[in-house]
């Protein structure tokens, strides 16, 4: 399952998620994005709220960008 993910890096409010009608998350972390801390918190919380190990939810594409897209393994 691939998951688009737009990121608040940063963010006094996080962290927290927030899932929009499209199904895209927005994720608020505390974390600046620096030396991918960002990316790197943003995946625990992917994982968190979707009931899975963080171990698998994998990140596809937008390292260095605000929306990102995670493959999480749901089985």
């Amino acid at each position: 399952m691939i998951v688009a993910v737009r990121v608040k890096p940063g963010s006094a409010k996080g962290p927290l998620v927030e899932e929009g009608a499209d199904g895209e998350l927005t994720v608020y972390v505390r974390e600046r994005a620096v030396e991918g801390k960002a990316t790197k918190a943003v995946a625990k919380l992917v994982a968190a709220h979707l009931g899975v190990a963080p171990s698998r939810v994998r990140l596809v594409s937008g390292a260095v960008s605000r929306i990102k897209r995670f493959e999480v393994d749901l089985s």
